[in-house]
């Protein structure tokens, strides 16, 4: 506020000086009327000096008057002189009358204020180019220099520059302005680097948790293969036994014994058979986490998908790795051929979609498979696919949580008693669509998920 009023004090004086140089010129231009006494007397020193004989060049030079020695009014220099508003007077030689005695003064008088306006004109011409000069760089230091300014600052904290300050001076017009922004600068880099610092410590935190997780995982494969060696080893010992009596007398008690030790085989078998698959999943696990040590869950989009053709008998396996955990009821067979799949990938999809399922519904699955054919990206042709089928009878989903449970953090109102990030399902449409293939997902009796994989 104080600039502008500093702007309108320069401006006033401006046109006060320049209302100054009217009125000097006014005063300077005010004409005087003639005094005639004045002229008489110069009339009667012509006279005289005429009667003594002095040239008449000396005479109109000292008086400053023209001689016309003439008594006709029509004469040519005198009828100019009349026009030009001269004053002529009578001219008395000796008691006779020769001619006029003329002062042509208004004439003089109007040269001089020709050139006094000329000489005005070119003095104002130059204290308004000055004055001009002047108020334009009081503009530019007023307005465009400031915006300048920002702009310029604008373009440095587009490009994530929060270094560079702004100046702030104390005669600028948009000094609160100018100050706000640079504390916004100020507060964007102090932010910056607070994300930077919590970057590091989330992804330091990421790293010394996967590596304490790999620990117990690697424990956890070492007991399994443990356990898995000695169940062996006890079941060929049970079977060389079998083998053994099966070629000797037998006695009262075989069948007995025979019975129990089945039965003990069987239990082995089980075990082995679970054992394979905590070993199985302690490998996921460990793939997982080394996923995990080089990425979070803000850069989970950047997990590589690398589909590659695979025999689409493996599905099954998928699948199967979970009967011990639950009820899952393979209705049909997956059908032969080879599709394009990210092994690692797809049985986290299958890991998410039964964990889901075993999660909010708690009931049977149900796991079909088909094939199916659909147009392809560029509208040229149809591709083939073999369709995932996965049901549970669970409540569904609700119809306003539907459309948003792909979403990347999204958890609907049911999910809020799990454990979870919302990425379970956002992940299984991500990892499908970059396998080449789809999903869909509906409610019907149940929650349904079907897979679709691009066969070649």
């Amino acid at each position: 506020m104080k600039r502008l009023l500093r702007i309108v004090l320069c401006f006033s004086l401006i046109m006060g000086a320049v209302l100054l140089v009217f009125v000097l010129f006014h005063k300077e231009s005010i004409y005087e009327e003639r005094d005639i006494l004045e002229y008489n007397e110069k009339l009667h020193e012509v006279e005289k000096a005429l009667e003594n004989g002095t040239a008449e060049e000396k005479i109109e030079d000292k008086y400053g008057c023209s001689i016309i020695f003439s008594k006709d009014i029509e004469n040519g220099e005198l009828a100019k002189m009349y026009r030009n508003g001269a004053l002529v007077l009578d001219l008395t030689v000796n008691g006779d009358y020769v001619g006029k005695a003329a002062w042509d003064d208004y004439n003089e008088t109007y040269s001089f204020a020709r050139n006094s306006l000329f000489k005005a004109s070119v003095f104002l011409w130059l204290v308004m180019l000055l004055c001009g000069y002047f108020v334009i760089f009081m503009f530019y230091v007023s307005f465009i220099r400031p915006v300048n300014e920002l702009t310029k600052f604008s373009e440095e904290i587009a490009k994530g520059n929060l270094d560079e300050p702004l100046p702030i001076r104390k005669d600028n017009l948009f000094g609160n302005f100018v100050e706000a922004f640079d504390i916004m600068r100020e507060e964007l880099k102090i932010s910056r680097q607070r994300e930077i610092e919590a970057e590091i410590a989330r992804k330091e935190m990421v790293a010394d948790l996967s590596h304490d997780i790999k620990n117990p995982i690697s424990i956890i494969k070492a007991a399994c293969e443990v356990m898995e060696a000695k169940s062996k080893k006890k079941l060929s010992q049970i079977e060389a036994l079998d083998e053994f009596e099966n070629n000797n007398e037998k006695d009262a008690e075989f069948e007995s014994r025979k019975a129990k030790r089945e039965t003990e085989k069987n239990d082995i078998e089980n075990t082995i058979e679970k054992v394979k698959t905590i070993s199985q999943k302690a490998d996921l696990i460990s793939a997982l986490v080394t996923n995990i040590m080089h990425t979070t869950l803000e850069d989970i989009d950047k997990l590589a998908v690398t589909p590659v053709e695979t025999n689409s008998g493996i599905i099954k396996s998928f699948f199967d790795n979970h009967k011990n955990s639950g009820n899952i009821i393979m209705e049909n067979e997956v059908p032969e051929g080879l599709v394009y799949m990210d092994r690692l990938r797809m049985e986290q999809v299958i890991d998410n979609i039964i964990d889901n399922s075993r999660k909010y519904a708690g009931t049977d699955i149900k796991v079909s498979f088909s094939e199916t054919s659909a147009l392809s990206a560029d509208g040229e042709h149809r591709d083939n696919f073999i369709r995932i089928t996965v049901k549970d009878g669970g409540p569904g989903v609700k119809e306003e949580d539907l459309p948003l449970i792909t979403q990347k953090y999204y958890r609907g109102v049911n999910a809020k008693e799990h454990a979870g990030y919302g990425l379970g399902m956002y992940l299984v449409k991500r990892y499908m669509e970059m396998q080449l293939g789809g999903m869909e997902y509906y409610n019907d009796a149940g929650f349904t998920v079907q897979l679709l994989l691009k066969k070649v």
